[in-house]
């Protein structure tokens, strides 16, 4: 019977951790609240500035690049 007594506190320990993970965990909402700039062109959200730049290089070379201060808040 003792492999019984094993398996309810391997059971158990599994539950704790599981909600451990459970709560909190996710950093999605942060994520979304740094993402502060726009890109004019396709809309995709960017951290700051010089990420927006390298993405108008490479996905709109033809675009005019804005200037920082017309995203300033």
């Amino acid at each position: 019977m003792a492999r019984g007594a094993q398996k309810e506190q391997a059971r158990q320990k599994a539950q704790k951790e599981a909600a451990k993970r459970a709560k909190g965990a996710s950093q999605l909402g942060a994520r979304q609240a740094g993402l502060q700039i726009k890109c004019p062109t396709c809309m995709s959200l960017m951290a700051n500035y010089k990420l927006l730049v390298q993405h108008m290089e490479a996905k709109h070379p033809k675009e005019k690049i804005p200037s920082e201060d017309s995203f300033a808040s």
